[in-house]
């Protein structure tokens, strides 16, 4: 089935857009305050570099060990239902935490466990978004809304960070995490009344099985491996991801440890790569990349290297030039992220999206925790600086390394090939799916 069949509302599609994302925003700021509340506790409570990255290779097990199956349920259930109960889970999971807080029992695996709870709702909640865009935005707009997408994330890491520092010093734990309860309610409202359109299936009706849901992850593997590129895009962010998560971990210990600084100084670290990814995507929405968005997605990638890098090599007396670095990143960020998107949301059929984009988390996802495994003990023996300096420098060479690489270049190509052909894999004749879209 080619993108085509399934076109997308054109007439007035911003009324249906609009809406859902604003709600989105809501709940993403609320989350991000949730997510900078939750580290500093944790790193004000342990000072331990293998916890944090223990924290964050837990928050991504759902991702990695469900991933494959959670984008098959996807693309058979009602993809606006999916969101909604995946808000509503994440917020019952953090009133557990207030609840916790609020009577001083929270110990460090009560974090661990909602982290995966949390984690799990956003497994579930992410794919069905994405491959909802992909039928409510048209064609030609795509790339400027992840640009935007991008943007909003840069707004939330900017605003997010600071207020939730702020917010840490004049209220207790418990108050600060029910923020994030209060803006999944406004997310949700906003579900609740808008409608999505829904690529039809002929077996909408029948009962989902076991066996139907491996047949379903098999086929979304085998349409995978059909496209190399697609393939060798998923190789290159498995190393990626490698090597970057760690970044992300260690970062409130390079505050604390290399330039003596508090929950403020992480918070405007944090809030400056929320600058770049704000930037950043206000250029991609008003430029849309290269005209071979591929190209602009692994110059964003050597980008990204060349940032941590810098933050690695910054003297603990300079931090405003850690500032600059993480700023850069988040510039290159959106630029990376953002093309690439676009190219999935246009070139992957459909009925396929919901398991295309797990998979690809999932298997990229999976190098994550096995990089928090080999990047704690080179934190605590050699100091986290030493993985912002390895982690910047071999990302600037697979970036490099991508524009050497065929399938990669050429991405974009197969995707009209394929398009063009309109030509249904073998192993697909068996998805009955029907050539139309409805509101649900």
């Amino acid at each position: 089935m080619t993108n085509s069949e399934y076109a997308p509302i054109n007439k007035g599609w911003l009324k249906v857009f609009i809406p859902i994302w604003i709600g989105q925003a809501f709940s993403l700021f609320g989350s991000s305050l949730v997510q900078f509340a939750l580290v500093w506790w944790m790193t004000q409570k342990t000072g331990s570099a293998a916890v944090l990255a223990t924290a964050s290779a837990v928050a991504m097990l759902p991702e990695v060990l469900l991933g494959p199956f959670v984008g098959a349920l996807v693309d058979r259930w009602n993809r606006r239902r999916v969101m909604i109960i995946a808000d509503g889970s994440v917020a019952l999971v953090t009133l557990g935490l207030v609840l916790l807080f609020a009577t001083g029992r929270t110990e460090i695996w009560h974090v661990y466990l909602a982290l995966f709870l949390r984690s799990l709702g956003g497994s579930f909640h992410w794919p069905a978004m994405q491959a909802s865009t992909s039928l409510m935005v048209p064609e030609k707009h795509l790339a400027r809304v992840s640009g935007a997408n991008q943007a909003l994330q840069g707004l939330l890491r900017i605003a997010a960070p600071p207020l939730g520092a702020l917010l840490l010093m004049v209220l207790p734990m418990f108050a600060v995490l029910l923020t994030d309860i209060v803006t999944a309610a406004v997310a949700i409202g906003t579900l609740a009344v808008t409608h999505i359109p829904q690529p039809v299936r002929i077996d909408d009706n029948s009962a989902i099985t076991v066996r139907q849901v491996f047949h379903d992850v098999r086929n979304g593997l085998r349409y995978m491996a059909s496209w190399p590129g697609l393939l060798s895009i998923m190789l290159l962010a498995c190393m990626i991801n490698f090597f970057l998560s760690p970044t992300g971990a260690f970062l409130p210990l390079l505050v604390t440890d290399h330039f003596k600084g508090d929950a403020f100084q992480l918070g405007w670290l944090e809030s400056a790569q929320g600058l770049g990814l704000l930037t950043g995507g206000l250029m991609l929405s008003v430029w849309g990349g290269f005209k071979r968005k591929v190209l602009t997605s692994l110059m964003g990638v050597v980008g990204i290297g060349a940032g941590i890098l810098l933050v690695g090599l910054t003297p603990g007396n300079l931090y405003g030039l850690a500032i600059g670095g993480m700023a850069l990143t988040g510039v290159m960020l959106s630029l990376s992220n953002g093309p690439l998107f676009a190219i999935f949301q246009s070139s992957v059929a459909p009925e396929m999206q919901g398991r295309i984009f797990t998979l690809i988390g999932s298997v990229a996802g999976a190098m994550s925790p096995l990089g928090m495994a080999i990047s704690a003990p080179v934190g605590e023996f050699l100091g986290v600086r030493t993985w912002f300096l390895l982690a910047g420098s071999l990302t600037i060479v697979m970036g490099l390394t991508g524009l050497l690489i065929p399938t990669i270049l050429h991405i974009e190509d197969q995707a009209r090939t394929r398009s063009q052909n309109g030509t249904v894999p073998p192993y697909l004749a068996g998805e009955n799916v029907a050539s139309q879209t409805v509101a649900d």
